[in-house]
């Protein structure tokens, strides 16, 4: 049953980002800050981590779950350290993704070969 909660929760999100791109005069860089925000904001007051319980995945891989995951750290970080939580907490929780992505689009620009226009 979570397979089927996963697929409608993170196709309901993709098909939000894809009528914001198809309705709306936003930029995708506008849009993908926004789920992030929303993700921090819907954390914030209690609505994201239900979701995350029902959908698993489905929350967690779209960018509004790395916003949740920001505001996880950074309340885990301010209950742990204090105010420099506030600085600290976001990027401590999601280094492991942020490296990855790193390390990824590394490979990626090695493997690959411009084309040339």
């Amino acid at each position: 049953m979570q397979f089927i909660f996963a697929f409608l929760v993170g196709g309901t999100l993709c098909l939000i980002g894809q009528l914001l791109i198809d309705l709306t005069s936003l930029t995708p860089a506008r849009i993908l800050t926004g789920f992030v925000v929303a993700g921090v904001v819907l954390s914030a007051i209690g609505l994201y981590q239900p979701l995350v319980e029902l959908a698993g995945a489905g929350a967690t891989v779209p960018l509004s779950g790395f916003g949740h995951l920001m505001a996880t750290g950074v309340r885990e970080a301010v209950d742990k350290d204090g105010a420099i939580g506030i600085l600290t907490g976001a990027l401590t929780a999601a280094a492991g993704g942020i490296s990855a992505a790193v390390v990824f689009s590394l490979f990626a620009g090695l493997l690959s070969k411009p084309k040339e226009k």
